[in-house]
Protein backbone atom coordinates (compact mmCIF):
# COMPACT_ATOMS: atom_id res chain seq x y z
CA UNK A 1 0.00 0.00 0.00
CA UNK A 2 2.72 2.26 1.04
CA UNK A 3 4.86 1.78 -1.83
CA UNK A 4 1.94 1.90 -4.59
CA UNK A 5 0.80 5.19 -3.01
CA UNK A 6 4.68 6.24 -3.16
CA UNK A 7 4.89 4.93 -6.36
CA UNK A 8 1.70 7.30 -7.34
CA UNK A 9 3.33 10.43 -5.72
CA UNK A 10 6.40 10.12 -7.44
CA UNK A 11 4.45 9.69 -10.92
CA UNK A 12 2.84 12.78 -9.90
CA UNK A 13 5.99 14.73 -9.68
CA UNK A 14 7.51 13.65 -12.67
CA UNK A 15 4.10 15.00 -14.65
CA UNK A 16 4.28 18.05 -12.48
CA UNK A 17 8.01 18.31 -13.23
CA UNK A 18 7.17 18.32 -16.99
CA UNK A 19 4.49 20.33 -16.95
CA UNK A 20 6.21 23.58 -15.65
CA UNK A 21 9.37 22.80 -17.98
CA UNK A 22 6.71 23.32 -21.65
CA UNK A 23 7.50 23.21 -23.93
CA UNK A 24 11.26 21.64 -23.96
CA UNK A 25 11.02 20.55 -27.45
CA UNK A 26 9.66 21.13 -30.99
CA UNK A 27 5.95 21.10 -30.44
CA UNK A 28 3.55 20.69 -33.79
CA UNK A 29 0.92 22.48 -35.47
CA UNK A 30 -0.87 20.66 -37.22
CA UNK A 31 -3.57 22.74 -40.29
CA UNK A 32 -6.44 20.11 -41.57
CA UNK A 33 -6.45 22.31 -44.58
CA UNK A 34 -4.42 22.51 -47.90
CA UNK A 35 -0.85 24.08 -47.99
CA UNK A 36 -0.77 28.14 -49.73
CA UNK A 37 -4.47 28.52 -48.65
CA UNK A 38 -5.70 31.37 -45.60
CA UNK A 39 -5.76 29.10 -43.02
CA UNK A 40 -1.85 28.18 -43.57
CA UNK A 41 -1.35 31.71 -43.40
CA UNK A 42 -3.23 31.87 -39.92
CA UNK A 43 -1.47 28.55 -38.88
CA UNK A 44 2.23 29.81 -40.01
CA UNK A 45 1.84 33.33 -38.52
CA UNK A 46 0.40 32.01 -35.60
CA UNK A 47 3.31 29.58 -35.62
CA UNK A 48 6.05 32.06 -35.72
CA UNK A 49 4.68 34.29 -32.76
CA UNK A 50 4.25 31.25 -31.01
CA UNK A 51 8.03 30.32 -30.95
CA UNK A 52 9.41 33.68 -30.23
CA UNK A 53 7.24 33.18 -26.75
CA UNK A 54 7.58 29.83 -26.52
CA UNK A 55 11.33 29.47 -26.96
CA UNK A 56 11.18 26.11 -28.90
CA UNK A 57 10.36 25.83 -33.03
CA UNK A 58 6.33 24.97 -33.57
CA UNK A 59 6.03 23.06 -37.03
CA UNK A 60 3.08 23.30 -38.82
CA UNK A 61 1.87 20.14 -40.53
CA UNK A 62 -0.65 20.00 -42.87
CA UNK A 63 -3.10 17.37 -43.20
CA UNK A 64 -5.90 18.08 -45.51
CA UNK A 65 -9.19 16.27 -46.83
CA UNK A 66 -12.68 15.38 -45.50
CA UNK A 67 -13.69 18.70 -45.09
CA UNK A 68 -10.97 19.33 -41.71
CA UNK A 69 -11.70 16.11 -40.46
CA UNK A 70 -8.36 13.91 -41.41
CA UNK A 71 -6.01 16.78 -39.55
CA UNK A 72 -8.58 17.37 -36.81
CA UNK A 73 -8.72 13.56 -35.88
CA UNK A 74 -5.02 13.03 -35.81
CA UNK A 75 -5.00 15.42 -33.17
CA UNK A 76 -7.84 13.70 -31.25
CA UNK A 77 -6.31 10.85 -31.09
CA UNK A 78 -2.50 12.26 -30.62
CA UNK A 79 -0.94 11.86 -26.85
CA UNK A 80 -2.47 14.77 -24.46
CA UNK A 81 1.43 16.43 -23.58
CA UNK A 82 0.87 19.71 -25.20
CA UNK A 83 2.87 18.61 -28.46
CA UNK A 84 0.25 18.03 -31.12
CA UNK A 85 -2.00 20.89 -31.32
CA UNK A 86 -4.54 21.79 -33.70
CA UNK A 87 -5.70 24.91 -35.97
CA UNK A 88 -9.39 24.61 -35.61
CA UNK A 89 -12.07 25.33 -37.66
CA UNK A 90 -16.07 25.17 -37.27
CA UNK A 91 -15.74 22.55 -40.01
CA UNK A 92 -13.18 19.98 -38.13
CA UNK A 93 -15.13 20.44 -35.21
CA UNK A 94 -18.52 21.08 -35.57
CA UNK A 95 -19.61 21.28 -38.67
CA UNK A 96 -18.51 17.89 -40.63
CA UNK A 97 -19.05 15.48 -36.88
CA UNK A 98 -22.94 16.53 -37.39
CA UNK A 99 -23.11 15.77 -41.14
CA UNK A 100 -20.81 12.35 -41.16
CA UNK A 101 -19.75 10.59 -38.73
CA UNK A 102 -15.87 10.57 -37.78
CA UNK A 103 -13.78 9.16 -35.02
CA UNK A 104 -13.96 11.24 -32.93
CA UNK A 105 -15.78 14.20 -30.97
CA UNK A 106 -15.33 17.44 -31.94
CA UNK A 107 -16.03 19.43 -28.89
CA UNK A 108 -15.91 17.17 -26.13
CA UNK A 109 -12.25 15.36 -27.91
CA UNK A 110 -10.50 18.44 -27.53
CA UNK A 111 -8.79 20.78 -24.71
CA UNK A 112 -9.52 24.58 -26.63
CA UNK A 113 -6.47 26.42 -25.59
CA UNK A 114 -8.16 29.83 -26.94
CA UNK A 115 -10.07 30.41 -30.57
CA UNK A 116 -7.62 33.01 -32.18
CA UNK A 117 -8.90 34.34 -34.63
CA UNK A 118 -12.22 35.36 -37.02
CA UNK A 119 -12.50 36.08 -40.84
CA UNK A 120 -15.39 36.60 -42.85
CA UNK A 121 -15.89 35.73 -46.42
CA UNK A 122 -15.95 37.05 -50.16
CA UNK A 123 -18.28 35.90 -52.99
CA UNK A 124 -16.29 36.28 -55.91
CA UNK A 125 -16.55 35.31 -59.53
CA UNK A 126 -14.67 34.54 -62.64
CA UNK A 127 -14.83 37.81 -64.78
CA UNK A 128 -15.18 36.15 -67.83
CA UNK A 129 -19.00 34.80 -66.86
CA UNK A 130 -20.38 37.87 -67.46
CA UNK A 131 -21.75 38.20 -64.43
CA UNK A 132 -20.82 41.81 -62.49
CA UNK A 133 -23.35 42.03 -59.90
CA UNK A 134 -24.99 39.87 -57.54
CA UNK A 135 -28.00 40.43 -59.09
CA UNK A 136 -26.83 39.48 -62.36
CA UNK A 137 -26.17 36.05 -60.60
CA UNK A 138 -29.21 35.20 -59.26
CA UNK A 139 -30.59 36.31 -62.77
CA UNK A 140 -28.14 33.49 -64.67
CA UNK A 141 -28.41 30.95 -61.44
CA UNK A 142 -32.44 31.32 -61.69
CA UNK A 143 -32.12 31.24 -65.80
CA UNK A 144 -30.41 27.74 -65.33
CA UNK A 145 -30.45 25.90 -62.11
CA UNK A 146 -27.37 24.13 -60.80
CA UNK A 147 -25.90 24.54 -64.15
CA UNK A 148 -22.84 27.55 -62.14
CA UNK A 149 -20.42 26.12 -60.18
CA UNK A 150 -18.99 27.18 -56.90
CA UNK A 151 -15.65 26.15 -55.45
CA UNK A 152 -15.22 25.71 -51.46
CA UNK A 153 -12.67 25.06 -49.17
CA UNK A 154 -14.41 21.67 -48.45
CA UNK A 155 -18.00 20.34 -47.19
CA UNK A 156 -18.69 21.46 -44.28
CA UNK A 157 -17.03 24.35 -43.54
CA UNK A 158 -17.18 28.38 -43.66
CA UNK A 159 -17.18 28.52 -47.30
CA UNK A 160 -19.38 25.84 -48.19
CA UNK A 161 -22.18 26.87 -45.73
CA UNK A 162 -21.94 30.58 -46.80
CA UNK A 163 -22.57 29.25 -50.11
CA UNK A 164 -25.42 27.44 -48.88
CA UNK A 165 -27.01 30.25 -46.84
CA UNK A 166 -26.53 31.98 -49.77
CA UNK A 167 -28.53 29.93 -52.20
CA UNK A 168 -31.25 29.49 -49.27
CA UNK A 169 -31.65 33.04 -49.06
CA UNK A 170 -31.15 33.81 -53.06
CA UNK A 171 -33.34 30.78 -53.70
CA UNK A 172 -31.24 29.95 -55.89
CA UNK A 173 -29.66 26.26 -57.23
CA UNK A 174 -25.63 26.23 -57.67
CA UNK A 175 -23.64 23.29 -58.55
CA UNK A 176 -21.25 22.30 -55.04
CA UNK A 177 -17.51 21.30 -56.11
CA UNK A 178 -15.57 20.93 -53.07
CA UNK A 179 -11.71 21.05 -52.43
CA UNK A 180 -9.24 20.29 -49.75
CA UNK A 181 -8.68 23.69 -48.88
CA UNK A 182 -9.18 27.67 -50.26
CA UNK A 183 -5.65 27.14 -52.22
CA UNK A 184 -7.07 25.11 -54.97
CA UNK A 185 -9.88 26.13 -55.14
CA UNK A 186 -9.80 29.37 -55.68
CA UNK A 187 -7.25 28.01 -58.39
CA UNK A 188 -9.74 27.23 -60.27
CA UNK A 189 -11.99 29.61 -60.16
CA UNK A 190 -9.12 31.48 -61.32
CA UNK A 191 -8.72 29.21 -64.30
CA UNK A 192 -12.38 28.75 -65.30
CA UNK A 193 -13.03 25.37 -63.90
CA UNK A 194 -15.54 26.00 -61.25
CA UNK A 195 -17.72 29.67 -62.35
CA UNK A 196 -17.86 31.23 -58.65
CA UNK A 197 -17.18 31.19 -54.93
CA UNK A 198 -17.01 32.21 -51.47
CA UNK A 199 -13.87 32.20 -49.41
CA UNK A 200 -11.72 33.99 -47.26
CA UNK A 201 -10.75 37.18 -48.31
CA UNK A 202 -6.90 36.51 -47.72
CA UNK A 203 -7.02 33.78 -50.58
CA UNK A 204 -8.98 35.43 -53.12
CA UNK A 205 -7.63 39.26 -52.27
CA UNK A 206 -4.36 38.79 -54.42
CA UNK A 207 -6.40 37.78 -57.86
CA UNK A 208 -8.98 40.44 -57.15
CA UNK A 209 -6.39 43.23 -57.41
CA UNK A 210 -5.14 41.73 -60.69
CA UNK A 211 -8.61 41.51 -61.89
CA UNK A 212 -8.19 37.67 -62.35
CA UNK A 213 -11.41 37.63 -60.04
CA UNK A 214 -14.43 40.11 -59.42
CA UNK A 215 -15.98 41.00 -56.04
CA UNK A 216 -19.46 40.78 -55.58
CA UNK A 217 -19.91 41.24 -51.97
CA UNK A 218 -18.96 40.41 -48.72
CA UNK A 219 -20.56 38.05 -46.15
CA UNK A 220 -20.67 40.39 -43.39
CA UNK A 221 -22.35 42.77 -41.55
CA UNK A 222 -19.90 45.44 -42.82
CA UNK A 223 -18.04 46.12 -45.94
CA UNK A 224 -13.95 45.20 -45.62
CA UNK A 225 -11.68 47.78 -45.00
CA UNK A 226 -9.73 46.32 -47.60
CA UNK A 227 -12.30 46.38 -50.22
CA UNK A 228 -14.72 49.82 -49.26
CA UNK A 229 -16.29 49.97 -52.57
CA UNK A 230 -17.92 45.86 -52.77
CA UNK A 231 -21.16 45.53 -50.45
CA UNK A 232 -22.35 43.30 -47.66
CA UNK A 233 -24.48 40.47 -49.62
CA UNK A 234 -27.43 42.57 -47.43
CA UNK A 235 -26.52 45.54 -49.12
CA UNK A 236 -26.71 43.75 -52.54
CA UNK A 237 -30.55 42.35 -51.57
CA UNK A 238 -29.71 39.11 -49.80
CA UNK A 239 -30.01 39.94 -46.32
CA UNK A 240 -29.22 36.54 -43.96
CA UNK A 241 -26.34 35.43 -45.36
CA UNK A 242 -23.64 36.43 -43.19
CA UNK A 243 -20.74 33.57 -42.40
CA UNK A 244 -17.65 33.72 -41.28
CA UNK A 245 -14.64 30.99 -40.53
CA UNK A 246 -12.98 30.53 -36.75
CA UNK A 247 -9.59 29.44 -35.81
CA UNK A 248 -9.27 27.85 -32.51
CA UNK A 249 -5.58 26.33 -31.10
CA UNK A 250 -6.72 23.42 -29.54
CA UNK A 251 -4.72 20.34 -27.93
CA UNK A 252 -6.25 16.47 -27.50
CA UNK A 253 -8.71 15.91 -24.72
CA UNK A 254 -6.78 15.58 -21.40
CA UNK A 255 -4.12 17.70 -21.91
CA UNK A 256 -2.84 18.89 -18.59
CA UNK A 257 -4.75 22.51 -17.74
CA UNK A 258 -1.17 24.13 -16.74
CA UNK A 259 -0.18 23.39 -20.41
CA UNK A 260 -3.80 24.52 -21.64
CA UNK A 261 -3.07 27.58 -19.26
CA UNK A 262 0.34 28.47 -20.91
CA UNK A 263 -0.80 28.29 -24.51
CA UNK A 264 -3.96 30.22 -23.70
CA UNK A 265 -1.59 33.23 -22.13
CA UNK A 266 0.70 32.73 -24.73
CA UNK A 267 -1.55 33.31 -27.68
CA UNK A 268 -2.63 36.59 -25.76
CA UNK A 269 0.86 38.18 -25.69
CA UNK A 270 0.98 36.95 -29.44
CA UNK A 271 -1.89 39.19 -30.06
CA UNK A 272 0.91 42.10 -29.04
CA UNK A 273 3.46 41.35 -31.37
CA UNK A 274 2.95 44.23 -34.27
CA UNK A 275 4.64 41.57 -36.61
CA UNK A 276 2.12 39.52 -35.99
CA UNK A 277 -1.00 41.95 -35.79
CA UNK A 278 0.23 44.07 -39.47
CA UNK A 279 -0.04 40.33 -41.12
CA UNK A 280 -3.18 39.59 -39.92
CA UNK A 281 -4.72 43.07 -40.89
CA UNK A 282 -3.12 42.75 -44.40
CA UNK A 283 -5.42 39.61 -44.77
CA UNK A 284 -8.65 40.95 -42.81
CA UNK A 285 -8.71 38.74 -40.02
CA UNK A 286 -10.09 39.99 -36.58
CA UNK A 287 -7.47 38.67 -34.02
CA UNK A 288 -9.18 36.65 -31.03
CA UNK A 289 -8.02 35.34 -27.33
CA UNK A 290 -10.40 33.80 -25.87
CA UNK A 291 -9.55 31.75 -22.24
CA UNK A 292 -10.02 28.06 -22.60
CA UNK A 293 -12.90 28.02 -20.34
CA UNK A 294 -14.65 31.08 -23.17
CA UNK A 295 -13.18 29.27 -26.30
CA UNK A 296 -15.27 25.81 -25.15
CA UNK A 297 -18.13 27.59 -24.55
CA UNK A 298 -17.80 29.67 -28.15
CA UNK A 299 -17.11 26.01 -29.68
CA UNK A 300 -20.04 24.16 -28.01
CA UNK A 301 -22.57 27.41 -28.89
CA UNK A 302 -21.43 27.06 -32.64
CA UNK A 303 -21.93 23.46 -32.40
CA UNK A 304 -25.66 24.47 -31.12
CA UNK A 305 -26.08 27.20 -33.86
CA UNK A 306 -25.16 24.94 -36.65
CA UNK A 307 -27.12 21.98 -35.47
CA UNK A 308 -30.10 24.09 -35.96
CA UNK A 309 -28.76 25.82 -39.65
CA UNK A 310 -27.78 22.61 -40.84
CA UNK A 311 -31.36 21.17 -39.95
CA UNK A 312 -32.64 24.14 -41.93
CA UNK A 313 -30.90 23.29 -44.96
CA UNK A 314 -31.10 19.55 -44.68
CA UNK A 315 -27.69 19.02 -44.58
CA UNK A 316 -27.72 16.56 -40.79
CA UNK A 317 -26.44 13.02 -41.15
CA UNK A 318 -29.60 11.12 -40.70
Amino acid sequence: MIRSLLAAVAASAVSLSATAAYPDRPVTLVNPYAAGGPADVVARSLARALEKHLGQPVVVENKPGGGASIGTGFVARAKPDGYTLLLGTSAGHVVTPLMQKTVYDGVNGFAFCSVVAQQPIMLVVNPTRGIRTVSELIAQAKAAPGKLSYGSAGVGGATHLGAELFQHAAQVQLNHIPYAGASPAVNDVVGGQTDLAMLNLSASLPFIRQGRLLALAYASDKRSPLLPDVPTLAEAGVPGAEAATWYSLAAPAGTPAAIVQTLSDTVRAVNEDPDYRRVMQEQAIALMALSPRDAQAYVARDQTDMRRLLGTLGLLAK
